[in-house]
């Protein structure tokens, strides 16, 4: 479906993306991962052919962008813009004429998703009087209305709360099994394992870490520890063997050196804290991220 080659793009003196690769294929959720400022949205709108690479190659089906292309292609930006005066549902018809979309199939599918999001006693509200979750909801609407092939969507979670967030969720798994080729970017490592089938991480502008969550995770190894708890988990960051932590208030992810027995420091553990959970499993994305990306901060220092 896409296929991106080393792509570059400076702005003056700065290398905003560098070298950047990736493949998207059809029935995929692709996630494209990184801090703010790592080149995600840069990268993004080289895609959807809103800036033009420096160098580099992006073909869609073995085909360079085009006009066509344009139209199989939904986008979700990080930014709202929506016309804040308009009304909901003349705003998805607006964006579906846009398309070249028939007035009457887009009156009846911009009323199907309406329904779906809980919006259709809003359709006759201006967008001003909604809130940031709902807007996120309308333009979303108005990126999909078209039943587009690639869909392309910039921090898709952003003012969503947590019902909404599932919400978003099931509907990303429905357009999977519909066969659409899905881009998301986010530096939210929980969405991002949750969804992806693969995953590039961006930093600085470059690819720092890529390939399935199944591939990464192993290649990241398994000796990781997760707990759940009451009281003060301080001490655990001076644990025998421990190569990485993540501390929350009441849960933690310990990341031990490979070789090293987690088991052996569990009476420790269990002496000191009221546990609720001690589970051995794979390293999470975000533990992951953590430590790639510091890494190579500390690199660079």
């Amino acid at each position: 479906m896409l296929r991106v080659a080393n792509l570059r793009k400076d702005f003056s003196s700065i290398r905003a993306v560098d070298g950047v690769s990736f493949d998207v294929e059809r029935g995929q959720i692709f996630g494209l991962i990184g801090r703010n400022g790592a080149g995600k949205t840069t990268t993004i709108r080289m895609v959807l052919n809103i800036l033009q690479p420096d160098a580099g190659e992006i073909t869609f089906d073995a085909k360079p962008f085009s006009d066509q292309t344009r139209n199989i292609i939904g986008y979700l930006p990080e930014e709202r813009g929506l016309y804040k005066k308009s009304k909901l549902l003349d705003t998805i018809l607006y964006f579906s004429g846009l398309r070249a979309m028939h007035h009457h199939a887009a009156k009846a599918e911009a009323k199907k998703w309406l329904d779906r999001f809980s919006l259709m006693p809003y359709a006759d509200k201006k967008v001003e009087e909604l809130s940031k979750g709902n807007q996120q909801k309308v333009q979303f609407i108005t990126s999909i209305i078209h039943d587009p092939q690639l869909i392309v969507l910039d921090e898709p979670f952003s003012g969503l709360d947590p019902v909404n967030q599932i919400l978003f969720k099931d509907i990303f798994l429905d357009l999977k099994q519909k066969s659409k080729a899905i881009i998301f970017s986010t530096h939210q490592m929980d969405q991002a394992e949750k969804l992806s089938d693969e995953i590039c991480l961006i930093h600085h502008g470059r690819v720092v870490l890529n390939g399935s969550i199944r591939d990464v995770k192993k290649r990241y190894g398994s000796n990781s520890v997760h707990l759940e708890f009451e009281g003060d988990g301080a001490f655990l960051r001076s644990l025998p063997g421990l190569k990485d932590v993540i501390m929350y208030e009441n849960s933690a992810e310990l990341q031990f050196a490979d070789g090293f027995n987690p088991q052996q420091i569990l009476p420790e553990i269990a002496a000191k804290l009221e546990l609720r959970k001690y589970e051995l499993r794979e390293p999470s994305l975000e533990s992951i991220f953590i430590q790639t990306v510091g890494e190579k901060e500390e690199a660079k220092a």
